[in-house]
C-alpha cells in the first residue's frame, strides 16, 4: 500500500470518528454567492470568510468566482479594502493564495465530507491522490460531502455496491440509495484518454506514472522493469524478461569492473581504477592496456596471446613463426616456430649427450633440473627433466591439475613451457594432469568480467539450452522440459513436445488471461483486462471488477457523468435527463440534478422552491436560503444587526474630478498639437504654391531660360542704356511709367507679341488709375474755399509741394511729401502728366500712342 494511499485511509478515519461526536454550532453570519447575500444563522463552513477593518459584519463566500464588480455593496466594499483577510475552510486553502482580485473560491482538488447536511459542522478534506488506491475500503461516516471539479469517488454502499458520485451531495439521507458506505476510489477525470489502472490523473489532467512505468497513460513499464508493477530486475542483472507482461528472469548479468571501464581488453579493473593484464598480455601503442601479446608471445587465431617456442625470443602473430632465437639456438630447417639448441661439443669436438655441456675439453653434468642444459645451474636448462617446465628461464613443477607452481599458466608438455590458459579466460586446468596430456584438455574455470563459464569456455552471453547462474557467472543446463530457459533451469521460456510455455511453465493450452503467440508461448493480458485479444491495454475483451467498463477495448473504471453501470448487461446505460448523474434507470435514481431549478429529495429532482429571491447554489446542489436561517433553536439567540449594503447593487465610481494643473496641461498639449498641426499645413500650402508657380512658368515660358542670342541682346541693353520693357514704380498705391516705352516695329516670335499685348494692357490699367487719382485729388481741392484755381486748360490738381526726386530721376515718389499752397498762376504742384502744358501734352501723347 502506498504511502498516499495509507494517509488518506488515516485522515478519513480520523475524519469519520471526529464527524460522529460533532454538534452542529450555528452562529450569526452573512452568507454569499456572487451576486447575492444573506444575512441569518447558519452551520455552513464550506467556502472561505472574508473580513476587513470598520466592516459591519464577516461574509462567508460560497464556492465562485468573485471580481471588484460582484453585487451587493456590502460584499464590493469587503472585497475591494486595502485591508481584506480571507480565513479559509478545510480544502479552500488555494482560495486565499492571492487577496487580489478577482478572487476564485474553490474547493482544492480532493473529496470534503461534512459532520451536518447542507455542508456544516465539522468539515475534513482528502486530497486528491498521487498514486493508486488499491485494496482499501474506508468507512465514511458524514451527512454531506463535497467534490471539486472533474473529480470523482466510488463508494461502496452495501447491499446497493459500487456507486460513483460526480457531484457534491448536500444530504447523504436524500439520496436513492442508503448504508453505510466506504471510500473504494478517488480520481480526476480531467485525462482525455483516461489513464491506465497504473495511472493517477492529476486535477491539471496528465497521468502520473508510479515509478517504473511509463507511457502517456502510464500503459507500460519503463526499460529496465517488468511484471504488472513494473518492479525492476534483479540489482546484479543488465537485461531481463522486461516489459508489464514480462517474468524478469535475467537475460544478461551487469557488469560492474568491465575491462572497459578502464580502458582495458584482456585484465581485470581493479578498484584504483588499473587494469591488471593477463599473462602475454601489455599496454597497446595507442594507450590501450592489455591490447597487444608482449614480447616472447604471439596472438593466436583465437585471440590469445600464447608463448613462443623454446629459445625463441620473439615470433610472429598468427603463425608463431621465430623471427628471432636466443643466443645458442638456430631456426629449426623443418619447422619455423621452433629454435634448435646448437650442439655442445668440447675443444676437441667431442658432441656431448643430453645431460651435460661442454667445458672445455670435457662434457661437464647438467643441474638435476635440466634434461638438456648449456651451463650447470638450474638456471642453465634448455629443457628442464620431466615434470617441470620452462618459466622466465627457470624450471617449475606443475600440481595435479597442470597448473603451473604460483602462476595461473598451464603446463605444456609439447612445449616444455608454462603457456596462457586460452581467450578471456583468467585461471584454468588440465584435469588429471600427467606427462602425456596435452593442452586441448584444458579447461578455463574463471573467465574475465563480461564473460560466462560454459562447458570450460569463456563467452560473451550463455547458448541456447543453458541459463546464467548469477551466483558464479556460470552457464547451466536447463531442465529437460525446457528448449530454453532463464533464472533458473526450471523457468522455461519455450518448451519441449509442442508445448506452450505460460509465466515460466510448459501447458498444453493457454490460461484464460493470456494469449496464444506464434513462438508457442502464452503471454499475458495487461494488468487492465481480465481477458483479451492482445497484450496491449486497449486489446481487452472483458473487463476485472475494479474497472468493469469496456469500452472501445479499454477497460475503465467509471462511465461517463450522465451514464450508470448495468450490472446485468455488463454496459453503461444512460441517466434520466432530469438526473446529471445517477445510480440507476429512471427518475428516482438521481444522485445529481441536471436542472439549475431543482434540488434532490430522495433520488428524486424536484422544484427547488427558493424562499425569497434566492437560486440553487451552483454545484451545491441546495438553495441559498436552505443555508441561512433567520432564527435558531436556542431561545435566547440575539436579534440580527442591521447591515447596510446586503441588497443595494454595486455603485461603481464614476472617476476623480481633474485638479486644475492636469486641465492646464492638457489644454497646453491641446495647443502645442494644434500649432504643429497649423504649421505644418502652412508649410505645405506654401510648397504647392511654390510648386503651381514653378509650373506655370515652365508652362508659359517664363522661368527665366534664354538662349545665347537673347542673352547677347539684353547685354547689349544693358551696356548701351537701353531698356526694352518698362520700369515701374508705385506712387500712393497705384503704378505709373517713369519712361516711354518703345514699340517694336516688327515681332520675331509669338512670345514677343504676347509681351507687347501685355504690356498696352499694363499701361491701360496704369492710365486709367492715374484718371482716377487725378480726379479724387481735384474734387479734393474744390474744397477748399482759402484757395483759387486757374481755370484754365492747364493747371495743377496736386496739393503736395514741388519735390526734387522727381525732376532729378523721373519717377514719381512713393513717399508722402508736405503740403503747400498753390498759388494761381504757378506749375509747381502740376501733375506727373502736366507739368506745362506742352510736357503734358507731350507725355500724354505717347503714353496715347502706346495704347
Amino acid at each position: 500500500m502506498s504511502h498516499t494511499t495509507r494517509t488518506m485511509i488515516i485522515l478519513l478515519t480520523t475524519l469519520s470518528m471526529l464527524l460522529a461526536t460533532t454538534v452542529a454550532q450555528f452562529s450569526a453570519s452573512v452568507v454569499c454567492i456572487a451576486g447575492q447575500c444573506l444575512q441569518g444563522y447558519t452551520n455552513t463552513t464550506i467556502g472561505v470568510t472574508v473580513s476587513t477593518s470598520g466592516a459591519p459584519s464577516d461574509a462567508l463566500l460560497l464556492p465562485d468566482d468573485y471580481t471588484s464588480s460582484t453585487d451587493p455593496q456590502f460584499l464590493h466594499d469587503i472585497l475591494t479594502s486595502s485591508s481584506l483577510s480571507i480565513s479559509p475552510s478545510t480544502g479552500f486553502e488555494n482560495s486565499s493564495g492571492s487577496h487580489s482580485l478577482p478572487l476564485s473560491v474553490a474547493l482544492n482538488p480532493g473529496f470534503s465530507l461534512y459532520s451536518a447536511p447542507l455542508y456544516g459542522g465539522t468539515a475534513g478534506f482528502s486530497a486528491l491522490p498521487t498514486s493508486l488506491v488499491t485494496n482499501s475500503s474506508t468507512p465514511v461516516n458524514g451527512s454531506s460531502f463535497a467534490l471539486s471539479q472533474n473529480v470523482w469517488v466510488a463508494m461502496d454502499m452495501g447491499s446497493n455496491g459500487r456507486v460513483v458520485f460526480w457531484d457534491s451531495v448536500p444530504n447523504v439521507s436524500q439520496l436513492p440509495v442508503s448504508g453505510s458506505m466506504s471510500l473504494v476510489d478517488m480520481q480526476s477525470s480531467a485525462c482525455s484518454p483516461p489513464c491506465s489502472g497504473s495511472g493517477v490523473c492529476s486535477a491539471s489532467g496528465t497521468c502520473t506514472c508510479p515509478a517504473g512505468f511509463s507511457g502517456s497513460s502510464c500503459e507500460s513499464c519503463a526499460p529496465g522493469h517488468f511484471g504488472p508493477t513494473c518492479q525492476p530486475c534483479p540489482a546484479n542483472c543488465q537485461t531481463c524478461d522486461e516489459g508489464i507482461n514480462g517474468s524478469g528472469a535475467c537475460l544478461k548479468a551487469n557488469v560492474t569492473n568491465a575491462p572497459s571501464s578502464c580502458n582495458c581488453l584482456n585484465g581485470v579493473c581493479g578498484s584504483d581504477g588499473q587494469c591488471s593484464c593477463k599473462p602475454g598480455w601489455t599496454t597497446a601503442e595507442n594507450g590501450t592496456a592489455c591490447a597487444k601479446c608482449a614480447s616472447g608471445f604471439f596472438l593466436t587465431a583465437t585471440g590469445e596471446c600464447s608463448v613462443c617456442q623454446l629459445g625463441c625470443t620473439s615470433c610472429a602473430d598468427g603463425s608463431g613463426d621465430c623471427l628471432s632465437c636466443a643466443n645458442g639456438f638456430n631456426q629449426d630447417g623443418n619447422d619455423k616456430t621452433k629454435c634448435q639448441a646448437v650442439a655442445s661439443s668440447t675443444s676437441d669436438g667431442t658432441v656431448c649427450p643430453d645431460g651435460s655441456f661442454a667445458s672445455g675439453s670435457s662434457c661437464q653434468p647438467c643441474s638435476s633440473s635440466c634434461q638438456t642444459c648449456n651451463g650447470g645451474t638450474a638456471n642453465d636448462c634448455i629443457i628442464c627433466k620431466s615434470g617441470t617446465f620452462k618459466l622466465n628461464g627457470s624450471c617449475v613443477s606443475a600440481d595435479g591439475n597442470g597448473v603451473c607452481t604460483g602462476t595461473s599458466l598451464i603446463a605444456d608438455n609439447n612445449k616444455h613451457e608454462c603457456d596462457t590458459c586460452g581467450p578471456k579466460c583468467t585461471s584454468c586446468q588440465i584435469p588429471n594432469f600427467t606427462p602425456a596430456s596435452t593442452v586441448d584438455e584444458l579447461k578455463c574455470t574463471g573467465c574475465l568480467p563480461g564473460s560466462f563459464l560454459s562447458n570450460g569456455t569463456c563467452v560473451d552471453s550463455c547458448p541456447s539450452g543453458t541459463f546464467l547462474n548469477l551466483n558464479d557467472n556460470t552457464c547451466n543446463a536447463c531442465d529437460s522440459s525446457c528448449a530454453t530457459c532463464a533464472g533458473s533451469a526450471t523457468f522455461c521460456l519455450t518448451c519441449n513436445n509442442n508445448q506452450l510455455a505460460s509465466n515460466g511453465t510448459c501447458v498444453s493450452s493457454c490460461p484464460a488471461n493470456s494469449i496464444k503467440t506464434n513462438s508457442n508461448t502464452c503471454d499475458s493480458c495487461h494488468p487492465d483486462c481480465a481477458t483479451c485479444s492482445g497484450t496491449s491495454f486497449n486489446q481487452c475483451s472483458s473487463c476485472p471488477p475494479e474497472r468493469p467498463v469496456l469500452n472501445n477495448g479499454r477497460c475503465l473504471p467509471v462511465c461517463a457523468k450522465s451514464q450508470f453501470f448495468d450490472k446485468t448487461s455488463g454496459s453503461c446505460q444512460s441517466c434520466d435527463s432530469s438526473c446529471s448523474s445517477c445510480s440507476g434507470s429512471g427518475s428516482s435514481n438521481c444522485l445529481a440534478c441536471s436542472s439549475s431549478s431543482q434540488v434532490l429529495r430522495g433520488g428524486t429532482c424536484v422544484a427547488a422552491n427558493c424562499n425569497g429571491s434566492t437560486n440553487v447554489v451552483a454545484g451545491l446542489g441546495v438553495c441559498l436560503s436552505e443555508l441561512v436561517s433567520n432564527s435558531t433553536s436556542s431561545s435566547n439567540s440575539s436579534p440580527l444587526p442591521t447591515i447596510p449594503g446586503l441588497t443595494t447593487p454595486t455603485q461603481q465610481s464614476s472617476g476623480r474630478k481633474l485638479e486644475w494643473w492636469e486641465i492646464l496641461l492638457m489644454t497646453l498639449g491641446c495647443a502645442f498639437i494644434f500649432l504643429v498641426v497649423f504649421l505644418w499645413w502652412r508649410r505645405r500650402a506654401r510648397k504647392r504654391r511654390t510648386q503651381k508657380t514653378k509650373q506655370f512658368a515652365t508652362a508659359k515660358g517664363l522661368d527665366g531660360k534664354k538662349g545665347w542670342v537673347e542673352k547677347l541682346v539684353r547685354f547689349g541693353e544693358k551696356l548701351f542704356g537701353h531698356r526694352t520693357t518698362p520700369s515701374r514704380r508705385f506712387e500712393g498705391g497705384y503704378p505709373t511709367i517713369s519712361k516711354p516705352l518703345p514699340i517694336p516695329i516688327t515681332m520675331d516670335s509669338d512670345k514677343d507679341n504676347w509681351d507687347l499685348e501685355a504690356e498696352r494692357i499694363e499701361l491701360m490699367k496704369l492710365r486709367n488709375a492715374e484718371e482716377a487719382r487725378h480726379n479724387r485729388e481735384v474734387e479734393k481741392m474744390m474744397l477748399y474755399g482759402d484757395y483759387q484755381y486757374d481755370r484754365g486748360d492747364s493747371f495743377d490738381t496736386r496739393m503736395d509741394g514741388a519735390s526734387m526726386y522727381t525732376p532729378v530721376t523721373g519717377v514719381p515718389s512713393q513717399g508722402r511729401q508736405v503740403k503747400q499752397p498753390v498759388k494761381m498762376g504757378t506749375t509747381a504742384g502740376s501733375s506727373v502728366y502736366s507739368g506745362d502744358s506742352g510736357q503734358s501734352s507731350t507725355k500724354k501723347s505717347k503714353v496715347r500712342d502706346l495704347l
